[in-house]
């Protein structure tokens, strides 16, 4: 066989080629009931739950270690679950909070303090545990976690071991194996080669439907904020604290120049830890780059250091509480919002989640909106389940409904769903949302099956009803 790569001409006045090469071969690693591609929240979520559920369980993840934007992106607050005062996410994010509280990497309000005052703002506050959505000032204190990110890698670690998942790291997803539009397993590419997983079910928790889309699964495109997150060290918070709230007209001046040279970030450019004198901040925001284009996310990564830099030298020389603090450490992986969406059997809209549409078939919450069944579903392959911010969604409802508690909530409603199909020999669109549901509620999670009181009923359901 000739193994020389052909190449196509290139386009007149560009520098466009393709290259064909030998077909590919690569050993089979595994055969498992469950495959989960992508160890991100939604993933661990995802692989945790179907192993639990009986189904033998194989994770894939391309990095050195689990968490996704959670560890590696450092998106260091678990929010987006309260409905008022209701907790709506709960079952496996609610065992990460008490697994890294245990470990003392984890800062929660408790109950009493979860409301509204200034006394209250000023003891939170800079934690990010508030409301973001409340239009109030101050906002209220409300259950949210901020996190250790090397904790949370370690309570990944913990949870997936114990479940007893076939975990493999340094495993990039390279294609799909699909024959007559059923998934059959995914090959990776390794520092030993190409292998192969085989499975029952596929679940894509890549963040982007890397599997899906390569799989043939509709989807749309688009892009939103990313963001390079990074850590300072050596900041004295109590003396930061004490100058915004004795001289809150000058803190608020230094503060507009820090997010300009920062080139945009949320209120509150900086938050507080569990580790004394280590803050995060969620800053860069950078516009305009494709999060699965290489070139593009290369020129993200050099721009926002740039910015990083720059604005860490002005926040030493002029905030009160900086003076002797050192960068600890940039986010290994940049914070991609938005790339490619699902569009499966059911595509959630802005108005869904804004209106808090419940569904027959709801197996997962947010905070006040519901995800279906459907929306978790490609419409063209089969035996394949999504979970995670590249759910079926139009981009403007991805924007409002993509947090990491609830994108957990999709991995465990796939998880479930997947051992329930393997168990009962049937495909996966094939399997009642009702046992579903019966299913979260068993591992300890809300999957909106009952709507609260501020929800709108689907058009079905109230015709059911």
């Amino acid at each position: 066989m000739n193994n020389t790569p052909s190449f196509a001409a290139p386009k007149t006045g560009s520098l466009e080629l393709s290259t064909t090469t030998a077909a590919l071969t690569a050993p089979v690693i595994s055969r498992s009931n469950v495959l989960v591609v992508g160890g991100g929240p939604a993933g661990v979520a995802a692989a945790v739950t179907a192993a639990r559920s009986g189904a033998k369980v194989t994770l894939l993840e391309r990095y050195s270690s689990l968490g996704g934007l959670a560890s590696g992106g450092m998106v260091l607050v678990l929010d987006d679950m309260i409905n008022g005062q209701d907790i709506t996410v709960t079952g496996i994010v609610s065992e990460y909070v008490e697994r890294l509280q245990k470990l003392g990497l984890a800062i929660v309000p408790p109950a009493e303090d979860r409301r509204t005052s200034e006394e209250l703002w000023n003891k939170w506050g800079r934690y990010g545990t508030f409301d973001f959505h409340s239009h109030t000032n101050p906002k209220p204190i409300c259950y949210a976690a901020a996190f250790d990110p090397d904790g949370w890698k370690r309570v990944s670690n913990d949870l997936v071991r114990e479940a007893g998942v076939d975990l493999r790291l340094h495993s990039w997803f390279s294609r799909p194996i699909v024959d007559n539009g059923v998934i059959k397993g995914v090959i990776c590419e390794t520092k030993l080669g190409p292998q192969a997983f085989m499975a029952d079910v596929v679940i894509d928790t890549t963040g982007d439907i890397d599997v899906a889309s390569r799989a043939g699964a509709s989807y749309a495109k688009d892009n939103y904020l990313t963001t390079l997150v990074f850590r300072l060290g050596n900041v004295d918070t109590a003396a930061a604290e004490a100058f915004e709230q004795a001289n809150p007209k000058e803190a608020r001046a230094i503060n507009r120049k820090i997010k300009r040279l920062l080139g945009g970030a949320w209120e509150l450019w900086w938050l507080k830890t569990p580790i004394d004198g280590v803050v995060w901040c969620n800053a860069p925001h950078m516009t305009g780059f494709d999060g699965v284009d290489p070139a593009g996310m290369t020129a993200a990564e050099f721009s926002a250091r740039d910015k990083i830099s720059e604005a860490v030298d002005y926040v030493r020389a002029n905030l009160p509480g900086f003076e002797k603090c050192y960068m600890l450490d940039v986010a290994s992986q940049m914070g991609v919002r938005q790339t490619r969406l699902l569009q499966g059997e059911y595509v959630m809209t802005k108005d869904d989640v804004t209106s808090r549409r419940h569904f027959q078939d709801s197996v997962a919450r947010g905070r006040d909106y519901y995800y279906p069944y459907r929306s978790l579903l490609p419409k063209e392959v089969d035996q394949l389940l999504v979970a995670g911010r590249h759910y079926s969604a139009t981009p403007e409802a991805q924007k409002m409904s993509r947090e990491i508690p609830p994108c957990m909530a999709m991995g465990q409603a796939v998880g479930v769903a997947a051992a329930l199909a393997v168990e009962s020999g049937v495909l996966v669109r094939d399997v009642a949302a009702a046992d579903i549901q019966q299913g979260m509620r068993r591992h300890g999670a809300d999957p909106g099956d009952v709507p609260s009181s501020n929800a709108t009923l689907d058009a079905e359901v109230a015709v059911l009803a």
